[in-house]
């Protein structure tokens, strides 16, 4: 084996490696939408979870990426530690597709068919639909495909390259030798366990394995041990990534390890029994690429079959090595680890938006009732609300900064923009909300009062401020656009009601059937119940935007206004039931 030889295995290696990288990361990107809807169905029920951590991970064809998103899903308290062990075990068996797609380049026959079918064959037209969809498309979902493509021929190249630079080493007896050595089953784990540490990917170190295999110098028995040590070997990934998360999010990385350890041993056990007693003809003979993955496949399935009956067992040793402590767990909302999977980072940013809209439009309702009773401990809840607000939009907002760094969809930027004007206007009514039970505590120690007919005025306002905060979380919530667009006519409606008891009220003040104290109380109150309506106008208009995929808040609002019919019949309506005839005169 010469010197090219080896730069040209070292820059197959690189190749491979490098290919296996980008495929990875444009999958998750491209079914990042897909994966958050998944997540979001873990039941604690065993085959869920299995099913759950095998699609994930067959998809983005990495175990290690699946795991150490479940470490940050367990840290953010999404996913309990029993959830954790049934995904983990579905990433076991998910990772051995790759080795499967990798052993096509082991077929040989003289068959036109069956030859098309070599990676060899059909890379280079992938390589070139790739490079097409990546450099002359605009669309981010063809850019992503393009990446896919060019990921996948990179590695098959890769691979073909590692392939033809080793093809020598089957005259060198030191190579022979070596793979003799690994015969001994514990060498062949750690080699595997080392191999996979070093690289972080049990499919990679599977392929480099079938690279070698192809000098016709490893033999099953060697094979076998060194795939076992490549599943304890990938552990190293999420154990790092554990590092500065909560008790259970260790745990999760733990039971990873434990997992395969337990699996390694009890069927390295069964292996040497068989090879030391039995002896079979098959482990002396050479490995196939086709036989590596069935062996990977194997091992891995049989793995899950030993532990799946025993999650228990795996959780009581979990917290064993992780034991409980007087201090509490804490959880991270937004784990940085998510950010790999952006959709999945962002669902979660929409979860606790959501949270952050309880909080603030709850808030504004209790506000609303402390206006004509006030109660100390409602009070004390809206500042309490308003505290939580100005958290979540500074943790929300400070992730999606974060998230946006990373590349991601035109899909997820338009939903990370939504969500990053969303809070800002949450934020603002638990403001306004804080505001107004400062001014029924003024009104209240000052004993201020107002008149009856401002009393069945303030009522009127508040009943459709009521509404349009209803129609605004609805809308959020449930993506509800029919919801978001019946919005801004109530808003119309709220800045009209606003200017009229403005109005009404000078002319109380001219008839001096109101004290100019009370009037600035007044003034303030309808101020911070029209911003209010108008917040409530921009989160709607952001989820309409969003759905028209329209960055242009106040044109969408102009067109809806000027030339939407459910817009004027929409407005006619509330007109009707909050511009009543006493107040409209």
């Amino acid at each position: 084996m010469s010197i090219f030889d080896v730069l040209n295995l070292i820059g197959g290696l690189c190749l491979f490696l490098f290919g296996m990288n980008v495929m990875g990361a444009a999958l998750e990107r491209r079914t990042g939408s897909k994966l958050q809807g998944i997540l979001s169905k873990l039941t604690t029920n065993k085959i869920a979870g299995l099913l759950t951590g095998l699609g994930v991970t067959a998809v983005i064809q990495s175990s290690s990426a699946t795991t150490v998103m479940v470490v940050g899903f367990v840290n953010s308290g999404l996913m309990t530690l029993k959830q954790a062990i049934h995904v983990i075990m579905g990433a076991n068996i998910g990772t051995t597709v790759t080795a499967w797609v990798l052993s096509l380049s082991g077929i040989s026959s003289d068959n036109l068919f069956v030859q098309l079918l070599k990676p060899t064959s059909f890379t280079p037209i992938l390589a070139l639909i790739g490079v097409v969809l990546y450099m002359f498309c605009k669309s981010d979902k063809k850019k992503d495909i393009g990446t896919i493509l060019l990921g996948f021929a990179v590695l098959m190249f890769g691979m073909d390259t590692m392939t033809g630079a080793v093809s020598g080493l089957k005259d060198i007896p030191a190579f022979q030798e070596l793979f003799i050595m690994f015969k001994n089953p514990i060498l062949g784990v750690l080699a595997g366990a080392v191999l996979t540490a070093i690289i972080q990917s049990s499919s990679a170190s599977v392929g480099i394995l079938q690279a070698l295999a192809m000098t016709g110098q490893v033999s099953y028995g060697a094979a076998i041990p060194i795939i076992m040590g490549q599943n304890i070997g990938t552990c190293i990934t999420a154990i790092l990534s554990s590092f500065g998360t909560n008790r259970n999010a260790k745990r999760s990385a733990l039971v990873h390890l434990c997992f395969n350890v337990i699996g390694t041993v009890v069927w390295l056990s069964v292996f040497s029994i068989i090879n030391y007693t039995i002896a079979p003809a098959l482990f002396n003979e050479p490995a196939s690429l086709s036989g590596i993955a069935v062996a990977h496949s194997v091992f891995n399935i049989a793995g899950t079959l030993l532990m799946l009956p025993m999650t228990s067992f795996l959780e009581k040793l979990a917290y064993k090595l992780v034991p409980e402590t007087k201090i509490p767990d804490t959880i991270v909302e937004l784990d940085d680890r998510l950010l790999a999977t952006p959709a999945v980072a962002l669902e979660r940013c929409h979860t606790l938006a959501v949270d952050m809209a309880t909080e603030a439009i709850g808030a504004m309702k209790i506000s609303l009732r402390c206006l004509t009773s006030y109660d100390p401990e409602l009070a004390k809840s809206v500042r309490d609300a308003e505290e939580k607000t100005d958290h979540y939009e500074d943790i929300i907002g400070t992730y999606l900064v974060k998230l946006s760094t990373n590349k991601v969809s035109d899909r997820d930027s338009a939903e990370a923009a939504m969500l990053l004007k969303v809070i800002g206007d949450l934020e603002r009514i638990s403001d306004h909300a804080k505001n107004l039970i400062a001014s029924a505590e003024e009104m209240k120690t000052k004993g201020l009062t107002f008149s009856e007919e401002a009393n069945g005025e303030l009522t009127v306002l508040s009943n459709a401020l009521d509404e349009i905060l209803s129609l605004t979380y609805k809308s959020f919530v449930n993506n509800d656009i029919q919801s978001a667009t019946t919005v801004e006519p109530l808003e119309q409606v709220i800045d009209k009601l606003k200017e009229m008891m403005r109005n009404k009220h000078i002319l109380r003040l001219q008839q001096g059937s109101c004290s100019i104290e009370t009037g600035f109380v007044w003034s303030d109150i309808l101020t911070n119940l029209a911003r209010t309506s108008d917040h409530c106008s921009n989160i709607a208009g952001c989820l309409i935007d969003s759905h028209e995929r329209n960055l242009n808040l106040h044109e969408s609002l102009r067109i809806m206004k000027a030339y939407s019919p459910y817009f004027k019949e929409s407005y006619t309506a509330f007109a009707a039931k909050y511009l009543p005839h006493e107040i409209n005169s």
